[in-house]
């Protein structure tokens, strides 16, 4: 098997791992945020709504702390989609470059991606500002990634070797399309009707995913 890209781009939430880590998060505040926080994400992730206009109003209404953010870590262990790791592996092992680019939370996201056998230089996430009360409500400067075009932004910054695939569920994820040369939806975990008709394919699991990455 030969691997039709050069760099393969994976989106985290809901195609690494079966859980949106801010409705994690949401979820210890208690039931009540824990379902506005579902409703902002879905309408955001369907694209009803820029990412940027829900994204501080979620974190502000959770203020998570360091401790909350490591457990964070632990539940996207926990949430691996089955095949992703082994499929990384061997995208690696064909020398692609495997790159996770993610809205989600960096301090979160980075032990999750070591577990998978990414490097810290390779993963682009979302970097908070610690409050004085020891919580994390504001984002750490700019952060294009908490925005709805971060990702293409971000994947033109970096200069990929090309050919370049993209795979999400997203609809910041579909942003993508025009700067990558493939964008495939991830759909076991959640299936966005609006993100799969601009998709290049649908991947249902990680073997349906296989087959696209590889000739």
């Amino acid at each position: 098997m030969l691997p039709r890209f050069k760099t393969v781009v994976f989106d985290v939430d809901s195609t690494l791992a079966a859980i949106e880590g801010i409705d994690w998060l949401a979820t210890l505040r208690g039931p009540e945020i824990a379902q506005q926080s579902e409703e902002l994400t879905a309408r955001a992730m369907a694209g009803e709504l820029p990412i940027e206009a829900v994204y501080t109003t979620r974190l502000e209404r959770i203020r998570p702390t360091a401790q909350e953010l490591l457990l964070l870590a632990d539940a996207y262990q926990e949430a691996v989609e089955p095949g992703a790791r082994e499929l990384i592996a061997e995208l690696q092992q064909a020398h692609v470059q495997v790159h996770l680019l993610s809205g989600g939370l960096r301090p979160g996201i980075i032990p999750f991606a070591l577990q998978l056998g990414v490097p810290v230089d390779r993963v682009h996430a979302v970097s908070l500002a610690q409050d004085e009360d020891g919580t994390f409500s504001r984002l750490d400067g700019d952060q294009p990634l908490a925005t709805q075009q971060g990702k293409p932004l971000t994947v033109q910054r970096l200069q990929l070797r090309r050919p370049v695939a993209m795979v999400g569920d997203g609809s910041t994820d579909a942003a993508v399309r025009g700067v990558v040369d493939n964008f495939y939806a991830y759909t076991r975990v959640a299936r966005r009707e609006k993100v799969v008709a601009v998709a290049d394919a649908e991947a249902a699991d990680f073997e349906a995913l296989r087959a696209l990455l590889f000739v």
